[in-house]
């Protein structure tokens, strides 16, 4: 039936091709049905950027199918036949009734076809501006989700803007581009350039398994050792997705820009090229790899190769190392790398800690080491990095993961491998180098060194810029809090980088050069507390991926009874399974608790949700906004959420979280609400319980549930009345629906009494005042304490007296009494610290007790200026 329907459709071609070309038919964008393309006919995007046609590359005669520039024929971005030319001119493009895209020979032999299937019998192939050639079920709408098929999911040797290399998790499909066998022969050659995935996204080439070139890890603002690429914001911005859906990398053309693309030639040579229309020529901004120093692994194992060293010597050993083979070093063979010379001093000793005289040499200006052996934890500090790293005997380095913030820097990636692959570059990463002690300089202990390829004048002068920079900075903040804030308006600074949704930003700048912008929107504290964006308001686009519907039903077996692992007033959690065996939370939204708004604001709180990143706080990873759905795909928890735990009716249940575990859960909570307190748009959790903390497999504590659902909640008089009965500050109430940080100290000081007792609280606080009564009895052992664990011992039961008095100082009833979380954490954190001493801590608060209430605002938390609600 199949070789019938070919036979009849090349006579029709036949028959009808000469009456087309006498009507001489207007170029298009689009194949429909009843339509083919024959060697000599196009496609012609509807802006006129790209070409679709058979085209000879080179001095061959062969023919292929491709996406060329129209401005250059000779760019060729796409080919759909490489591996199985077309002899002579026969060939036709057409589509078939089912869907597929055909390209047929003079025999009507299929010599490539897209595979794709449609219920609709009118599907249509349209060249976008892009240069995307898709196939869309015509019998559908225009948008995405008609889309059969698109040549964008196929790259051939060239990255086009809106193209994206990488891997999707939740189909395990992956994008990469693959060399041509030469200038001749577009077929596949022995070159591939993808996106490493295994750890810090960085860019590959590949010859067969071999890596011969990389970028460096992505750092949050450009690829460690490209930085030059920061000098193409006029002309592109970058993208990176890193979530457990997806992973990939891609670029978008700024509006106006001249033409670009990036070409993995038949070398194994990544090139960035831009169009010169007045040349009419193709110029070469980047390549790579660039020098000698971009070979992969140049200089070996702890080898440290330098592209701009005096001589043609480029390798060295780095500070604690000598050649592993000095023979071959000597001959200038240094690919067998470094040993060190020293052994690291670590040890275990037994009883779950680590001692050691080791400490870190600071490495300045390097493209940081192949990371696919090495470990990343986004969620935790610099200075947590090094003590990790310290504390781990296998830690051979670490460095910051992500730059976005100067010199605060976040995000952790240690090494535990060989170092390899690493170079001088301008504008290069810190990388902290583990040595033992004998090693490091003279004046070093076991903290990150003095730098390494710094004079000491050198770091003096910025010294002393630093400090005049840091004392113009403090008056500037003087002046800035002095001054008054107008609602909804921008008050701080506007940064221009590279933008991730430029639709987004479309303000003017110098130049009229396009940019992102980074608005924040700041508040008077005495403003409502839940301060709306208008929807013509800028904002920064989601820093997490967004997700498809079909691939959340996919991961959750189309949301199944049987994946239900949660259940809340406005939601319901699913396990979530990906490709490769990863497990994700899926929190759907109930649809009947959504308002008409939901979408927008929604949205908000995922824009929100997304920059708050701590070890305390449970991790976004991505969302879904499809009609109606409203989801969130959160890290996934393994100890399910606390209050599972301690008010379990099976006492052995409860004696699972012994002691030790709650106090460090009281501390994490306790840390992860002062990260929000201490943000610069300050963030109030709202609904703070035992049920919005989760427990991940370590039984570390994950503040979650930052109160999404609840802005929906049909509850048109007071929208923002979200605070849980036995939570819920007094003060909240008596002002209405206005919320200060207070109100969650006064959330946490319940939560905190409740661990440590194994009870609620009722909504007339008899938990709160049965602890009072316990404390001023001396009999917090006797009469407070969760049987269910056992008695505690001597030290353990004075941490958990202490507890219970930061928690009562927490549920005060005046705002101004209560401390802040940064003092809680103090206060349960520092050791030693007594009763009276806590008592001391707190006297200054009680003198502003005798402010009227209705004078306190939300600045109680210093944070006045800048408060966002979640």
């Amino acid at each position: 039936m199949d070789t019938i329907f070919v036979h009849l459709l090349l006579l029709s071609f036949m028959i009808l091709r000469p009456i087309a070309i006498a009507a001489d038919v207007p170029e298009s964008d689009t194949l429909g049905k009843g339509r083919n393309i024959t060697d000599g006919e196009t496609l012609v995007s509807a802006d006129g950027t790209f070409t679709l046609g058979f085209f000879s590359p080179g001095a061959s005669t062969k023919r292929y199918l491709g996406i060329w520039f129209s401005a250059s024929s000779v760019a060729v971005c796409w080919v759909a036949n490489g591996g199985r030319p077309v002899n002579g001119n026969s060939g036709v493009l057409v589509v078939r009734d089912t869907g597929s895209l055909l390209l047929l020979d003079g025999s009507g032999q299929t010599i490539w076809s897209s595979n794709s299937t449609s219920s609709s019998s009118s599907a249509e192939a349209q060249l976008l501006n892009s240069g995307n050639l898709v196939v869309r079920d015509g019998g559908s709408s225009s948008s995405s989700d008609a889309i059969l098929w698109q040549s964008f999911d196929h790259p051939s040797n060239t990255l086009l803007s809106g193209m994206k290399l990488g891997k999707n998790k939740w189909t395990g499909a992956e994008w990469y581009l693959t060399s041509w066998r030469s200038a001749d022969d577009p077929s596949p050659g022995a070159y591939r350039r993808a996106l490493d995935t295994s750890g810090l996204p960085e860019l590959v080439v590949w010859e067969g398994n071999v890596r011969t070139y990389r970028t460096g890890p992505w750092n949050g603002r450009w690829f460690s050792g490209v930085p030059e690429v920061s000098a193409y914001r006029n002309l592109i911005w970058y993208q990176v997705t890193t979530s457990p859906a997806e992973v990939s990398y891609g670029y978008t053309s700024n509006p106006g820009a001249a033409l670009t693309r990036v070409v993995l030639t038949d070398a194994g040579v990544a090139k960035r090229l831009v169009w010169d229309a007045g040349a009419r020529t193709w110029q070469t901004f980047f390549q790579g790899p660039r020098d000698v120093c971009d070979a992969y692994g140049k200089c070996g194992a702890f080898g440290l190769c330098d592209a701009g060293a005096a001589s043609t010597w480029f390798c060295t050993c780095l500070t604690g190392f000598s050649p592993a083979s000095p023979p071959a070093w000597s001959l200038r063979d240094t690919s067998g790398g470094c040993k060190r010379n020293v052994k690291l001093d670590c040890a275990n000793n037994g009883s779950g800690t680590t001692t050691t005289t080791d400490g870190f040499l600071l490495v300045r200006g390097v493209k940081l080491p192949d990371t696919h052996n090495a470990t990343v934890d986004m969620s935790i500090t610099v200075e947590d990095c090094a003590a990790r790293c310290l504390a781990n005997c296998s830690c051979l380095a670490y460095a910051a993961a992500d730059i976005r913030g100067g010199d605060v820097r976040s995000g952790c990636v240690m090494w535990t491998d060989d170092i390899v692959d690493l170079r001088y570059v301008d504008k290069g990463q810190d990388l902290y180098l583990r040595l033992a002690r004998s090693e490091l300089p003279a004046a070093a202990g076991p903290s990150p060194q003095r730098p390494f390829r710094t004079a000491p004048v050198v770091g003096a002068s910025a010294a002393a810029v630093a400090v005049v920079l840091i004392v113009l900075s403090v008056v500037l903040v003087i002046r800035r809090r002095r001054r008054p804030i107008i609602p909804g308006k921008i008050t701080d600074p506007i940064f221009c980088s590279s933008p991730l949704h430029f639709e987004h930003f479309r303000l003017p700048t110098a130049g009229n050069t396009p940019c992102m912008l980074t608005p924040v929107l700041s508040f008077p504290a005495a403003q409502s507390a839940s301060p709306s964006v208008p929807s013509t308001e800028l904002r920064r686009p989601p820093s997490v991926p967004s997700v498809d519907l079909s691939s959340l039903r996919r991961a959750t077996n189309d949301f199944s009874a049987d994946n239900v692992i949660g259940r809340g007033g406005f939601s319901t959690v699913f396990e979530g399974n990906l490709a490769d065996g990863t497990k994700v939370a899926v929190k759907r939204l109930t649809q009947s608790y959504l308002t008409d708004g939901g979408g927008e604001t929604f949205m908000r709180e995922v824009e929100v949700m997304s920059e708050l990143k701590h070890e305390n706080l449970a991790r976004l990873l991505a969302y879904c906004k499809d009609g109606n759905e409203r989801i969130l795909v959160y890290e996934y928890m393994e100890n399910r959420s606390l209050n599972l735990c301690i008010f379990a009716r099976d006492a052995n249940q409860r004696a699972v979280l012994n002691w030790e575990r709650r106090l460090e859960i009281i501390v994490g909570v306790a840390r992860g609400v002062a990260y929000l307190h201490g943000l610069s748009k300050v963030v109030i959790h709202r609904d703070l319980k035992p049920s919005n903390v989760l427990l991940d497999g370590n039984w570390r504590a994950k503040i979650a549930d930052f109160g999404t659902a609840k802005v929906f909640v049909d509850g048109q008089t007071n929208p923002t009345l979200v605070q849980t009965e036995g939570y819920r500050a007094p003060e909240y109430t008596a002002r209405g629906p206005s919320l200060t940080l207070k109100c969650d100290v006064y959330s946490f000081g319940v939560v905190l009494i409740e661990i440590v007792s194994g009870q609620r609280n009722s909504s007339n606080q008899t938990l709160v005042s049965d602890a009072r009564e316990s404390w001023s009895q001396n009999k917090i052992k006797e009469n407070l304490l969760d049987p269910a664990v056992g008695q505690p011992g001597p030290e353990i039961l004075l941490r958990l007296e202490r507890c219970v008095q930061v928690g009562l100082l927490c549920v005060q009833q005046s705002p101004a009494d209560r401390p802040s979380m940064a003092e809680v954490v103090a206060m349960l954190t520092v050791n030693g610290t007594s009763s009276s001493q806590i008592r001391s801590h707190r006297s200054a608060a009680a003198a502003a007790a005798a402010t009227p209430l209705a004078t306190q605002d939300a600045s109680s938390g210093a944070h006045g200026d800048s408060i966002y609600l979640t």
